[in-house]
């Protein structure tokens, strides 16, 4: 049992190092990094709230009018 326990082992480092992804170095400037980092956080302070148009108000409340759903009265 141990000599499967073994080459199994092997061969899970074996893959593993093949998938090993090395990260690139950052070739910005500092001030190209602190700029993005600036950019950034003006981002994040000026609320990601999503554009909605008032128009259409409530999707939940909104009703079909006309639609031939009413009742019939008698003419």
């Amino acid at each position: 049992m141990d000599k499967r326990a073994e080459k199994r082992h092997k061969r899970q480092v074996a893959r593993a190092k093949t998938k090993v992804k090395l990260s690139e170095p950052d070739v910005r400037t500092h001030e190209q990094i602190e700029a993005a980092r600036e950019a950034s956080r003006a981002n994040a302070n000026s609320g990601n709230k999503p554009k909605v148009s008032g128009s259409s108000g409530s999707l939940r409340n909104n009703f079909s009018v006309g639609t031939g759903s009413a009742a019939k009265t008698d003419s």
